[in-house]
């Protein structure tokens, strides 16, 4: 899970028209969070949304299809502001991005949107792609950051090839991500640091086997 902030998501832009406002983007996808934590996700509608963020329907239409792919982009963006400071260490790289992954679920913009597209996403193919597009797979810049780091102080040994390397880091994804999110949103227990600090050690005993497969 990236050195440096990405930009938000950006749903595609049609040919033609007036051109984007990045002030009018900022202003609906933080109605959208406000309006979800609010009314739920059965009763949030694209009018609503738009009368909070002060536009018309109609700029909401033209930037996103359905609320599906309004929330996730709106969830999205909050994901882009996990960042992985230098801590000097492997060990204190992954108990912070831990920590600051859980504080982002805690709050309440956070969790009803993601746990909404998610349930949402179980009979919806296009939607899970997204959600795959502009959350997973932009989250996983954390992971490649954090390795080369430890590569880089020779905390990691450098994979044997790209395959390799891409199926490690997807890994690490997964077992970061799904731990942690379980931890906060299913069994709804504490991400402190104790459990941080426990979880990080499995973790690297788990690469330091993983490595010397290779």
């Amino acid at each position: 899970m990236v050195a440096g902030m990405q930009s938000p998501p950006t749903p595609a832009h049609r040919p033609g028209g007036r051109p984007r406002s990045a002030a009018a983007d900022a202003a609906i996808l933080e109605a959208t969070r406000q309006v979800l934590v609010e009314i739920g996700w059965s009763k949030l509608t694209l009018g609503a949304v738009a009368t909070r963020a002060g536009v018309a329907k109609t700029t909401l239409y033209r930037r996103w299809a359905g609320k599906s792919e309004l929330v996730v982009d709106a969830v999205a963006e909050l994901f882009d502001e996990l960042e992985l400071p230098d801590r000097g260490s492997l060990a204190a790289d992954i108990e912070g991005v831990v920590l600051q992954f859980a504080l982002l679920l805690g709050r309440p913009e956070t969790k009803t949107a993601l746990m909404a597209v998610v349930a949402e996403s179980t009979t919806d193919e296009p939607l899970r792609h997204r959600i795959r597009a502009s959350i997973v797979d932009r989250q996983k810049r954390l992971v490649l950051a954090g390795r080369e780091r430890a590569q880089a102080r020779g905390e990691l040994p450098a994979e044997p090839d790209g395959v390799a390397a891409a199926r490690t880091a997807d890994l690490i994804f997964d077992v970061i991500a799904g731990a942690v999110v379980h931890r906060a949103l299913v069994s709804a227990e504490p991400v402190d640091e104790e459990w941080a600090r426990r979880f990080t050690l499995l973790l690297l005993d788990g690469l330091a086997a993983a490595a010397a497969t290779q």
